[in-house]
């Protein structure tokens, strides 16, 4: 497995969504690899922040996001 494919399994690998052979394949790749190991770290202390972002609670004074400006936000996302 090279660096490039370690990385697009990173997602399924923490949520347990691999098959075991890529589980495998994955650690071992990641046991000879410093660099890999230091990605998955850093994915997982971004996804630690993310959820304690969402966790912390809006204040009700609080103007809401216009609804238009969202979409736009999301469809200038999608765009190529």
């Amino acid at each position: 497995m090279t660096c490039r494919e370690a990385t697009e399994f990173i997602m399924d690998y923490l949520a347990g969504q691999l098959d075991e052979d890529v589980v495998q394949r994955f650690e071992r790749h990641l046991s000879r690899c410093p660099a890999c190991r230091a990605y998955i770290a850093t994915y997982r202390a971004t996804l630690a922040m993310e959820r304690e972002a969402f966790e912390v609670a809006v204040p009700a004074d609080e103007p809401e996001v216009p609804e238009d400006l969202v979409r736009g936000i999301l469809e200038a996302t999608r765009r190529p």
